[in-house]
């Protein structure tokens, strides 16, 4: 078994990172699909408003109770058997669905156990993937591995079919997959000893962290807590063609947004993000009925999540922890994006039969750009030396450029 020092960390082998890819996404996919299993559950079982506000409570709280202690429980020196229980925990708690018809509390607890057998293990599995990734290749990996997500999503959605009983199976499966690949490979067998621990306190009080912290979760809030309201104004089968054209968009801009991010900086590509989508916004608030203003605003948000889904999710909190451990950071950074969707379940009808369209998109937009403000003062998380060096291929490419000009000449 290796020792790995976080300072002086050894290279993974193509297998090792396909390896752990896999596994990110596959956690990922995974739980879209339960989710989506779970509406369908819903509706079958829960008829009552106050069922169904408890229902997703849970799920919710679980979810995040699961990932704070998670993060906690995964700073030891063998991760290995942390892992494998993750992974058969979530195979468990597919199982535990099947079940969902036999009594109204197996619905409450499979969606508590949903939610914790997700949540236990993605800071730990983020951490990893920041451990094994540089500065340089951290945001490319990590637009690469939401492509594939969205790949993986799009595929299930396709096959999806109207028998709960074959898609409970079907998720099953999926997370065995996970199983499969943990045990063919030794990704998980090194344990790491030069890697200092931090408290929630410590990164809360980290002025950087706070300064991305805020805009994500107002971006979060805004996006969400506005989608019920999109659907009602676009109508449903106008806003399905959209996402379904917008899940293209973000698949795409992922990998995009993860090269530029390794090349002209994090920064640059977030206050990106946050300017197209406070555009898109502000155009729905003023020129609603615009079918250009609709389609621009599809390029815009599929633009901004493709860039936020790598940068946010896969790449800053690795950047912000430096030479302290992760788990952590992805924990707290993680929480706006739960939480906003939690809300758009909950008080997502309400504010689309209360607020007007108009009203919400433009304070969507008022409030989207007040979110950039914050990341003004936030520092570049891509280190110098690598922006240093970009620059320095450029002036070289440049000055050869110039060079050949006058040799012609």
């Amino acid at each position: 078994m290796r020792t790995i020092d976080f300072l002086n960390k050894v290279r993974l082998s193509p297998r090792a990172v396909v390896a752990l890819i896999i596994l990110i996404a596959n956690s990922f996919i995974w739980y879209m699909y339960a989710i989506s299993i779970l509406m369908e559950i819903v509706k079958f079982s829960l008829s009552t408003r106050f069922e169904i506000l408890t229902f997703w409570s849970i799920n919710f709280i679980g979810t995040v109770f699961f990932a704070l202690i998670g993060a906690e429980l995964a700073n030891n020196k063998k991760r290995r058997y942390f892992f494998l229980f993750w992974i058969l925990f979530g195979i468990f708690s597919s199982f535990v669905l099947l079940f969902y018809k036999l009594d109204k509390l197996l619905v409450y607890a499979a969606s508590v156990l949903l939610g914790a057998s997700f949540g236990l293990g993605m800071p730990a599995s983020m951490a990893y993937y920041a451990y094994y990734t540089t500065p340089k290749n951290r945001s490319k990996l990590g637009g690469f591995t939401f492509f594939l997500i969205g790949v993986g999503a799009f595929l299930l959605n396709v096959i999806k079919v109207d028998d709960l009983s074959v898609d409970l199976l079907v998720l099953i499966i999926l997370r065995s997959l996970s199983l499969i690949v943990f045990l063919i490979d030794d990704l998980f067998e090194e344990t790491f000893t030069a890697i200092k621990r931090c408290s929630y306190h410590q990164v809360i009080g980290q002025r950087s962290f706070l300064l991305y912290f805020i805009p994500w979760m107002m971006f979060c809030l805004v996006n969400y807590t506005s989608l019920p309201v999109m659907v009602k104004f676009l109508g449903v089968n106008l806003f399905n063609f959209l996402t379904a054209i917008e899940g293209a968009l973000i698949g795409i801009f992922a990998i995009i947004g993860g090269f530029l991010s390794d090349t002209i900086g994090r920064k640059r590509v977030v206050i990106t993000g946050f300017v197209m989508m406070g555009l898109g916004y502000a155009f729905l608030g003023v020129f609603p009925e615009s079918q250009f203003t609709i389609f621009f605003y599809t390029l815009a948000d599929g633009v901004a999540w493709g860039m936020f889904h790598t940068v946010f999710v896969m790449t800053l909190w690795g950047d912000l922890a430096q030479d302290v451990s992760s788990e952590k950071y992805y924990a707290l950074g993680g929480l706006p994006y739960l939480l906003s969707h939690f809300l758009q379940i909950v008080i997502g009808f309400y504010i689309a039969e209360t607020v007007l369209a108009n009203t919400i998109f433009s304070f969507a937009s008022f409030f989207i750009f007040l979110a950039v403000v914050p990341l003004m003062f936030a520092p570049e998380t891509l280190p110098e030396n690598a922006l240093k060096e970009r620059e320095l291929r450029s002036y070289i490419e440049k000055a050869k450029k110039v060079r050949e000009r006058f040799t012609k000449g």
